[in-house]
């Protein structure tokens, strides 16, 4: 009997430390990213999560060390934070001494929990600084002789150097006018493209850091770098616009060498530089493509040993250093490849290869062929109703490239300086017979990581989802462009702003928008006006609107919802305050009705509009509506950053906003002057109308809808927040009945006709086939993609009740035509997942919290009696037992975990 005790309680003790198994921390990342190398941030700021195999964790605690080397000796251990006690996991800074330049630090990171436990110290993660002080930049800027017509070739420059001792480690520290490719003794830097990237150039100009240790070697070295116009130099937007930022391509690249006896070298871009533009890339344009002329390749040109005799000394200018900035984004890769599904001829002949996807990049040539073989490859998102190659939506932009043939055994290509938006091919000139191992298209985006997932049981709904993803992916090139493919690819603010909660549910666009937002604020101009495209290349006549300017305020309080991060704010608050003071010039009497206005853009009108069904909204009162909108957010922005006396100002100013437009625009039974869905949309979701005049008004766009055979009439201000509205006043189903639509116009309509991406219009392509007007109509375009944030929230019903997910709100929506759906979300706490299955008369909700958070619950049409989780009532789990029953639903506050409910449905 002892022997048996003894064996019992040894189980209990074993099984209870099992149960009670310490916590662990994983996934480290620094401002926003992960092991980022070449930051600036004086104080970065550090995330993590935790995991544990039990349930209703919260860390209480934490402590974090700083160290130059990974093993954290006690000698290079810079700061300890000692025990914290605080829950915070995401964004805590660093609060140790002054970081200095080119240095890479590692840190690790404990926590405490709420069960008495802490865990061991993290694995290691590192960042490293770039330049802290510009006053270390020793490079000059170099501009290799080069012609100052509007198409030239792209320039090629070199630099000869020894190193004489065993090396420890190298970075490289570049920027450039014009895009760049960087090369080390023939090897190419990093695995970046497009760099620097675009943003306002005069005042900001981002440079990359590389790690090139294993490229450099004892002795003679080589350093080469090919030049192309890129944004800097090439056409933008229309007519005569290029060279906006200069029409001379230049390069400024600093080499920092440190040898294992300790002392280190310098090598600069200088005058003894050596430049020609007699390369094999003889044109490159963003809109245009790119023509290699492979017979023209100079061999070795970038490794030593090679002759530069006939080369041409490099020019120094005189160009600041003032606006370099270290990268602040992600950068933008070779993300994956595509193989064609299809190749074929048209009826005319035309040889198509069909990748199956509109996609954005470029395509990977290899083959075999003789000297002088020119291959032209020109790019389409779709082909006409008669199955022909079709490219007049591309405008002005000739989308080509060509390749001549050296005469090789066998050879490669792909383009180096600019990116096409494309499904189809077309080939001319292939030698022999065309086969799919011959092409391969090659997916270009800003490497952002993929954050969100939506899946349901019905296939188009499934496909739109994809779609929404590969808009986004196409768009997110280091800038949020409107599209791809013609000549226009600007970063347009409205687009940006309308899908901006949508882009971060799919992927994690915190550092790509902390970048672009601080564009917008350095093009922003003197009298707090906002250009409609960032960075900023159009005429200012068209700058201002509503809608397109309130990017200004609206993306980074969408940001800060999502991430928790108040920089967003901070760094964008003053933006804010000049755009408010703008508005407020051109208002009278607060009212906001002069100026120009994008207004509701493409919008719904039929073709023969003969009795006024076409969808016109009053462009000052949506312009009132965002003036309110922006005035709101501005107040609680001041309230979040202690700016209590701003605070009070802008409460006081968005009462005036809203008294001035319900005595403009609404008549005294509630009725809006514009009676359209958009109208109605936005004085419902910014709350315009007296709350006792919200309900009806709520009747009335259910009325229109309904009038119009139940479909929407919404352009790009009213589309994103429609079924948000409907959902807030009660009409979910109606919701429904919009996004399960087949017909035009609708969501699904595209999906119908073949669309693997968003449209630009509701009937890009018509149900005879036929296009909308070629002028503006890219089949690529995310902007009608914002209803995926309604489906993340609302139909799957994973939301945020805190900002950064702190705290989560769980409430899906279920509608019969929809069985299934289940989203999931990585958060910087863990993953979360919301989801429902209804079958057999049963209704199955599936919720997973991550640990450091908690989540409020709402189970549909059902009271806490009928709930069973775990083959349990609720009601018989003490974790459970703040059930109650509210509004026909059940609400559950839940901790960490995953639950799967199930009651009769």
């Amino acid at each position: 009997m002892k022997k048996f005790s003894l064996l019992f309680t040894v189980f209990f003790v074993s099984a209870g430390i099992l149960l009670s198994k310490a916590p662990s921390v994983y996934d480290l990342s620094c401002e926003h990213k992960i092991n980022p190398v070449g930051i600036d941030t004086k104080s970065p700021r550090f995330s993590w999560k935790i995991f544990a195999q039990d349930v209703d964790l919260l860390q209480t605690g934490y402590a974090i060390r700083v160290a130059t080397s990974p093993d954290f000796s006690k000698k290079s251990i810079i700061w300890e934070s000692g025990k914290v006690s605080d829950d915070q996991s995401v964004l805590t800074p660093y609060q140790g001494p002054a970081l200095k330049s080119g240095t890479r630090y590692f840190w690790q990171v404990k926590i405490w929990d709420n069960k008495g436990r802490n865990s061991s110290w993290s694995k290691t993660a590192f960042w490293e600084t770039g330049f802290m002080d510009k006053s270390e930049w020793k490079a000059k800027w170099i501009v290799p002789l080069q012609s100052e017509e509007r198409e030239m070739p792209a320039l090629m420059v070199r630099k000869d150097f020894d190193l004489n001792k065993k090396i420890l480690n190298a970075r490289a520290y570049v920027s450039s006018h014009g895009l760049y490719i960087l090369s080390i003794n023939g090897q190419r830097v990093g695995d970046q493209v497009m760099t620097p990237g675009w943003t306002s150039y005069e005042k900001r100009l981002q440079y990359q850091v590389y790690d090139v240790t294993t490229l450099l070697k004892e002795g003679s070295n080589t350093l080469g770098s090919m030049l192309g116009d890129g944004w800097y130099r090439g056409t933008l937007a229309w007519e005569d616009n290029w060279g906006i930022y200069g029409k001379k391509l230049g390069l400024l690249c600093q080499l920092q060498i440190q040898y294992s006896d300790g002392s280190s070298e310098v090598i600069i871009s200088d005058e003894s530089w050596k430049g020609t533009q007699d390369g094999p890339v003889t044109m490159n344009s963003i809109y245009d493509g790119e023509t290699y002329d492979a017979r023209k390749k100079i061999p070795g040109w970038d490794m030593p040993g090679f002759d530069d005799d006939p080369w041409q000394l490099v020019e120094v200018a005189n160009h600041s250093i003032d606006n370099l900035i270290a990268m602040e984004t992600v950068p933008v890769k070779r993300i994956e490849e595509l193989e064609a599904v299809d190749i074929f001829r048209t009826p005319n002949g035309t040889l198509v290869v069909d990748f199956g996807q509109n996609l954005v990049g470029w395509v990977k040539l290899t083959f075999k062929g003789k000297e002088g073989t020119i291959i032209t490859v020109r790019h389409a998102e779709v082909l006409d109703k008669h199955g022909e190659f079709y490219t007049e939506n591309l405008r002005s932009a000739d989308a080509t490239m060509r390749y001549i043939s050296r005469g090789e055994d066998i050879e490669e290509y792909e383009p180096l300086f600019t990116f096409f938006g494309f499904r189809y091919i077309s080939v001319d000139g292939f030698p022999g017979e065309l086969k799919p191992e011959h092409v391969k298209a090659i997916v270009v985006h800003s490497d952002m990581a993929t954050t969100g997932s939506f899946h349901s049981s019905h296939p188009l709904i499934n496909q739109l989802q994809k779609n929404i993803v590969w808009g986004q992916k196409g768009n997110f090139l280091d800038v949020p462009t409107d599209c791809p493919q013609r000549d226009e690819r600007l970063g347009w603010t409205g687009d940006a702003q309308v899908f901006g909660r949508t882009a971060a549910f799919n992927m994690n666009v915190a550092a790509f928008f902390t970048k672009w937002l601080k564009d917008l604020s350095a093009d922003q101009l003197e009298n707090g006006i906002v250009p409609p495209v960032i960075p900023n290349v159009l005429v200012n006549n068209i700058a201002g609107s509503a809608g397109w300017a309130d990017a200004a305020t609206i993306i980074p309080w969408d940001l800060y919802q999502i991430y928790g991060d108040v920089q967003f704010l901070e760094n964008q608050y003053e933006s804010m305050q000049a755009w408010l003071r703008y508005i407020e010039s051109q208002s009278t009497d607060n009212l906001w009705n002069k100026g120009f206005h994008f207004g509701d853009w493409l919008f719904f009108r039929p073709n023969d509009d003969v009795d006024g069904r076409a969808a016109v909204t009053d462009k000052y009162m949506i312009a009132q509506c965002f003036w309110a909108r922006s005035t709101q957010i501005a107040m609680q922005t001041a309230e979040l950053l202690g700016k209590k006396e701003d605070a009070n100002i802008y409460k006081e100013r968005l009462q005036a906003i809203k008294k001035a437009y319900i005595e403009e625009y609404m008549t005294t039974r509630g009725r809006l002057i514009s009676g359209t869905q958009t109208a109605y949309v936005l004085a419902l979701h910014f709350d315009m109308l007296p709350f006792e005049l919200r309900e009806q008004a709520a009747l009335r766009l259910v009325d229109n809808i309904k009038s119009y055979g139940k479909h929407l009439t919404t352009g790009f201000l009213g589309t994103p927040y429609l079924c948000q509205v409907l959902t807030r006043f009660g009409h979910t189903e109606l919701a429904f009945d919009l996004l399960l639509r087949e017909a035009y116009p609708s969501w699904l309509y595209p999906v119908k006709m073949g669309a693997t991406t968003i449209w630009e219009r509701w009937d890009g392509q018509k149900p005879d086939s036929t296009f909308q007007n070629p002028g503006m109509n890219s089949f690529n375009h995310y902007a009608y993609g914002a209803i995926g944030d309604w489906m993340y929230s609302v139909v799957a019903g994973l939301d945020l009740a805190e900002p950064g997910f702190k705290k989560i709100k769980i409430h899906p929506h279920i509608d019969r035509r929809l069985p299934s759906a289940k989203a999931s979300y990585e958060s910087y706490y863990g993953t979360i997942e919301s989801g429902y299955e209804l079958k057999d008369g049963s209704l199955k909700v599936l919720v997973k919290i991550p640990h450091n958070t908690t989540a409020q619950v709402r189970l549909p049409n059902t009271s806490p009696e009928r709930v069973i989780e775990s083959g349990k009532p609720i009601l018989q789990n003490r974790r459970f037992e703040n059930a109650r029953f509210e509004n026909e639903d059940t609400l559950i506050e839940l901790g960490s975990g995953s639950y799967i409910f199930s009651y009769p449905y």
